[in-house]
């Protein structure tokens, strides 16, 4: 539907009302997609959209906001355009509520890359509007959310996975984010695989099992 805030492709579920939601967020440079290749393999009562981040890039693909891979410190984030597609995708997740035949409180998310790191900061802003959270080769950046209290988060659920020799992303980074989830007594499962950038397929039938049990 071209009214909603992201551009998006769905595949609808089997169910006819009152389905679950799973939400796709690609990574960086990549679309819609990207994940989508997830979809026949899921549960087919799921409704699943694909969503496309708001910023492209040249000569293709999207962002969900720019990084700056020559910045001194390592990788720089424009963490505004950050905030500004976390907000974007809370909208959506409004507007499907609408838009589609779905349940608004089985909402999931499952992001890759930029797009886990974009998930966690929609679900630590504004964890009402979610039930499941799929973090995948990402991790929590701090900067883009303000926390509120731990019985805020008392409803969600998460899952967490790294490449242990991922080059794109230190697994130091996402290490942290165990201690952090423990931190806020939020029910999470966290574990690396011995893959680089991307899902192995021990990783993809984890995380698909730990979803249909919660779905």
């Amino acid at each position: 539907m071209s009214n909603l805030v992201l551009d998006h492709i769905v595949r609808p579920s089997t169910l006819k009302e009152n389905a679950p939601v799973l939400i796709l967020l690609h990574g960086y440079g990549s679309d819609e997609n990207d994940l989508f290749s997830f979809a026949q393999e899921l549960p087919e009562e799921l409704f699943i959209i694909s969503a496309k981040a708001p910023y492209p890039m040249q000569p293709y693909g999207n962002a969900w906001y720019a990084i700056n891979f020559d910045a001194d410190k390592g990788k720089w984030s424009d963490n505004n355009e950050a905030i500004k597609s976390r907000d974007l995708i809370a909208q959506f997740i409004d507007q499907i509520s609408e838009a589609y035949p779905v349940d608004k409180d089985n909402i999931n998310l499952l992001g890759f890359s930029q797009g886990c790191i974009l998930s966690f900061a929609v679900a630590f802003t504004y964890p009402e509007k979610l039930k499941n959270i799929i973090g995948l080769s990402g991790y929590v950046n701090e900067d883009l959310f303000t926390l509120k209290s731990k019985d805020a988060y008392k409803n969600l659920n998460i899952y967490s996975s790294h490449g242990s020799v991922d080059q794109v992303i230190p697994v130091d980074w996402a290490r942290k984010t165990a201690p952090f989830l423990e931190a806020l007594d939020i029910n999470f499962k966290y574990n690396e695989f011995p893959v680089g950038h991307g899902v192995a397929p021990q990783n993809f039938h984890e995380f698909s099992t730990w979803l249909k049990e919660l779905i």
